[in-house]
């Protein structure tokens, strides 16, 4: 009961090609097959990437820039008085 028998995955064969038709089943497995190859090109790309980062993050990590916080008045930036710029 735990596994599949192969009269199960005959009726799912059969099930498979009356809902897709069987000329359709070969070009969504050739593109399927493409999305798959495509996908692990990309997964071992990012994972490349991955590796070559964290020297460069841990060099970036290693002198950081103090930022300095400044306090900006509105009224003096905009050049208004701030009694002028509030509605009645």
């Amino acid at each position: 009961m735990g596994s599949l028998s192969p009269w199960h995955w005959a009726i799912l064969a059969v099930v498979v090609i009356v809902l897709f038709g069987a000329k359709k089943l070969p070009d969504a497995a050739r593109s399927l097959g493409k999305s798959m190859r495509i996908f692990k090109s990309e997964m071992r790309e990012m994972q490349s990437e991955t590796k070559a980062e964290p020297s460069a993050i841990e060099t970036n990590t290693a002198n950081p820039t103090p930022v300095q916080s400044q306090r900006i008045d509105p009224a003096a930036a905009t050049g208004q008085d701030q009694t002028e710029a509030r509605p009645a």
